[in-house]
């Protein structure tokens, strides 16, 4: 019995381990990260396989390894989706629809955050309101979006993400 847990603990721990890695090799992947993607992948796959192996050659409890399995995995895609979003910077787009337009981009340029803005039309087509075009990272966005909801808390707010942005604003 201590021979089953202790495989399943192993199996567990791996499987978070792989698909970590293997949800970072996607993301690497969108980014364009080749050679991160490739170690990521490789490393993803070299312990996938000694998982599998070892699950394939214990016929013993085999539901509880199977559980084991698909627990890491879940695991895995969460701790993954954590890395992601915490260690990996990306580039976004902002669009920001307000009615008026001064103080928050005032408050926006007072925070180094690089600002266009265009007169458009509300959907009555009549209104006038404003857009503000901001191109910064992922790790900003959260200043970026509590700046503009103290100061307006009905501002429509679309995010993007960019593969790239070239030139503009340093």
């Amino acid at each position: 019995m201590d021979n089953i847990v202790f495989l399943c603990l192993i199996v567990f721990f791996a499987r978070i381990v792989d698909t970590s890695l293997s949800t970072l090799a996607t993301v690497f992947i969108v980014k364009d990260r080749t050679m991160l993607a490739v170690l990521m992948s490789f490393i993803q796959v070299f312990v996938w396989f000694i998982v599998v192996r070892e699950a394939l050659n214990s016929a013993d409890n085999a539901f509880l390894l199977a559980l084991s399995y698909s627990a890491g995995y879940a695991c895995g895609v969460m701790v993954g989706m954590y890395l992601s979003d915490k260690y990996i910077v990306s580039n976004v787009s902002v669009n920001i629809v307000v009615k008026q337009k001064k103080e928050i981009v005032d408050a926006l340029i007072n925070h180094n955050f690089a600002v266009s803005v265009s007169r458009i039309k509300g959907k009555d087509l009549i209104s006038n309101k404003y857009m503000i075009f901001v191109a910064t990272t992922n790790k900003k966005l959260p200043l970026l979006k509590k700046l503009v909801t103290e100061i307006d808390e009905r501002a429509f707010i679309v995010v993007s993400e960019n593969k790239y942005v070239v030139g503009g604003y340093k």
